[in-house]
């Protein structure tokens, strides 16, 4: 049996380009691919924080070091430039592999560069 898992994420990704008649897809800076593990093709979930919106579509390379991130192609009409976005990958696990699995967990600043990372999240209180 497979449990899908978040594989990784990058928290709070502020958007910097949405281009409608780009060919489909959203464009992440390749440090940004290369330090999450996100692979150009992959799909990826994106979870829009400014305007509640959710929507699946896949990775390409930006340039390394620009900050990009960029809402392409039909998913453009869900975003705007400056939202805050969390793009999120999941990966399919067996039961073995479950046992010493991690997450990659990065979080951004408001310019898109990575402030820290983690494999946890904190334990929700009341």
């Amino acid at each position: 049996m497979q449990i899908t898992m978040l594989k990784t994420k990058l928290h709070r990704a502020h958007v910097t380009h949405v281009e409608l008649e780009y060919e489909g897809s959203c464009a992440i800076d390749g440090d940004l691919l290369d330090a999450s593990g996100i692979r150009e093709y992959e799909q990826i979930e994106i979870y829009d924080v400014t305007n509640g919106e959710r929507f699946t579509t896949y990775a390409i390379r930006a340039e390394a070091g620009s900050g990009i991130i960029s809402i392409n192609g039909a998913a453009a009409h869900k975003a705007s430039v400056a939202d805050v976005v969390i793009i999120c990958a999941y990966v399919g696990l067996d039961q073995k592999e479950l046992a010493s699995f991690k997450p990659k967990l990065i979080y951004l600043n408001e310019n898109n560069e990575i402030t820290h990372t983690r494999n946890t999240i904190p334990v929700q209180v009341a």
